[in-house]
């Protein structure tokens, strides 16, 4: 277990363990042999610091990857995808998901799914999605003999698509505009038929 997952951080301690997270995320996705000493400057603290938080590089890129995948369950969870209105929620969700994913590429495109707690986090958030999925297939946005597996494929595959093939996306174009692109995709390909 990584010593950040060991015990509660203090305010201070939690604000450097951002702090390094953030600046690893920046610093390797420029440069992905860059040392933790890099990381440390990058972040304003001292090298000692990252080494005292994070035992090898394996484990802040470890610390990464899961901060990365409970930060996208927290935004699923704040779509509220159980009493928002279905096309509300995923939209607010698809948003969500797009900002994080785009500051946290680097560590999701690391992710090793074997690990225990990394599984855990992505089955919760596969779980939440596809529970939000049925409410939408359930109130008619989404074709009733649509394979609701093969649409939360489909859909990760946009939201992915949409980080990481949008060369406009430098942190400026709006999340909102993007969740549109995805979902107006998503139910273009999967929305009831329409009557001719």
């Amino acid at each position: 277990m990584s010593p950040t997952a060991a015990r509660p951080l203090r305010a201070d301690a939690e604000r450097t363990v951002r702090a390094i997270l953030d600046a690893a995320e920046r610093v390797l996705s420029e440069n992905p042999n860059a040392t933790l000493e890099q990381i440390a400057e990058a972040a304003g603290v001292a090298r000692t610091t990252v080494h005292r938080r994070f035992a090898s590089r394996e484990d802040l890129l470890r610390t990464m990857a899961v901060n990365a995948w409970r930060r996208i369950d927290a935004a699923i969870d704040a779509a509220r995808p159980q009493t928002a209105p279905p096309m509300v929620a995923l939209h607010q969700a698809t948003a969500n998901v797009i900002e994080i994913k785009y500051g946290v590429a680097y560590a999701l495109d690391r992710v090793d799914e074997t690990d225990p707690e990394v599984a855990a986090l992505q089955e919760a958030v596969f779980a939440k999605c596809d529970a939000a999925l049925a409410h939408a297939q359930a109130d008619g946005i989404i074709a009733a003999d649509a394979d609701l597996v093969w649409v939360r494929r489909v859909y990760i595959a946009l939201i992915t698509e949409t980080v990481h093939g949008n060369t406009d996306l430098d942190g400026t174009a709006d999340p909102d505009a993007l969740a549109g692109r995805v979902i107006g995709t998503l139910l273009g390909g999967v929305g009831p038929a329409r009557q001719r």
